[in-house]
């Protein structure tokens, strides 16, 4: 296992020093992909460079969305030779303490996509918690399976290979949809699911780029589109399901 940590970034210069200084103690590479911020968060990524001679930063031109600068992101980590990328957002919203849980579970777990699943203080807006509810709802639908806890978290560890494999074959969505579009395509593609817990927390005075509407009329169209995809793939799945508890009761007998 050949492991970097991620961060996508977009017009967040206050916080990325915080989130990097957090995750020095893990001793790994830090690949920052820009997604077009304007220049003070530019400034800033060429203090925290300077700063810390662990970190790289990969600046796209134009802002495209979440979905496209994580795209970009496990396609440079690929490329580079990672295996694995642990990735976190740059608002600061999640503790980098978690990581070696993350990374841990990674080595145990090494074909796995490793999900953050939050733990909430009072901080967090109600409509986050109600939405996040309804995301899992659907991906349960959608995938059918209880093993994601959140689809939506965005400090997870992504098994690079499979990855860059399934966004080659597949177009996915290049907004705040592909979080959990790529969960439940993973999942389709075979990749098991982990889930550790990370504390998650808002700030008052954060920036938050989820727009309520725009971003969950994005949300339902993935999952109404997976639900489709779901009952053509329907047979395949329940015979996948069959084989697996058939090899789960072999194992059992076995041992």
């Amino acid at each position: 296992m050949n492991p970097c940590t991620l961060i996508t970034i977009y017009d967040h210069p206050d916080t990325i020093r915080n989130v990097v200084k957090g995750l020095e103690p893990l001793g790994l590479p830090c690949l920052i992909v820009d997604d077009g911020s304007a220049a003070p968060t530019a400034r800033a990524l060429e203090r925290v460079r300077a700063e810390f001679p662990f970190v790289q930063v990969h600046t796209r031109e134009r802002n495209g969305g979440r979905g496209a600068a994580l795209k970009t992101g496990y396609r440079w980590a690929h490329s580079l030779g990672y295996t694995h990328a642990l990735q976190l957002d740059a608002d600061d919203q999640h503790d980098p303490s978690s990581g070696p849980a993350f990374l841990d579970c990674s080595r145990r777990h090494p074909e796995a996509l490793v999900l953050g699943d939050p733990v909430f203080d009072a901080s967090a807006p109600r409509g986050r918690l109600y939405g996040r509810q309804i995301s899992r709802f659907w991906v349960w639908i959608d995938s059918w399976s209880f093993a994601v806890n959140d689809p939506l978290c965005g400090m997870r560890c992504v098994p690079l290979e499979a990855t860059v494999a399934l966004l080659d074959r597949e177009r996915l969505g290049d907004f705040m949809d592909f979080d959990p579009e790529l969960t439940i395509r993973l999942q389709w593609a075979g990749v098991p699911i982990q889930n550790v817990p990370t504390s998650v927390r808002y700030f008052e005075d954060g920036i938050s780029h989820f727009r309520m509407v725009r971003d969950n009329l994005r949300l339902s169209a993935c999952y109404a589109r997976l639900f489709f995809g779901m009952l053509a793939r329907s047979p395949s799945l329940a015979l996948a399901r069959m084989r697996r508890r058939r090899s789960q009761g072999t194992g059992s007998r076995g041992g």
